[in-house]
């Protein structure tokens, strides 16, 4: 007795994979998008009102030491782990950015 996947629907799983990738990482950037927006106007609250003293040579600072790093590993798990050049993932991507 032979399992598996079908073939007449063997050829949708190299296209929904993908696609399910690319809607759940939609998902998780938008989401990720507005808590980064909600922390920056915490931020802003509080540098305004007093309780932060943060002044822009102090952000500059921060900023230079961890950007490259976290570009750096970003560009390269993003790259080997996530299927960006399939067509089927760009949709999932589109949707998921969108629905959010």
């Amino acid at each position: 007795m032979q399992y598996g996947i079908p073939p007449e629907i063997a050829w949708i799983v190299p296209l929904a994979i993908p696609f399910v990738i690319g809607l759940l990482t939609g998902v998780i950037i938008r989401r990720g998008i507005k808590l980064i927006a909600a922390i920056i106007g915490l931020l802003v609250i509080l540098v305004g009102t007093g309780y932060v003293s943060l002044s822009y040579e102090d952000l500059y600072s921060s900023a230079m030491e961890v950007l490259p790093k976290l570009f750096k590993e970003a560009k390269g798990s993003a790259g080997n782990v996530l299927p960006i050049s399939a067509p089927s993932f760009l949709v999932g991507l589109g949707i998921g950015l969108w629905i959010g």
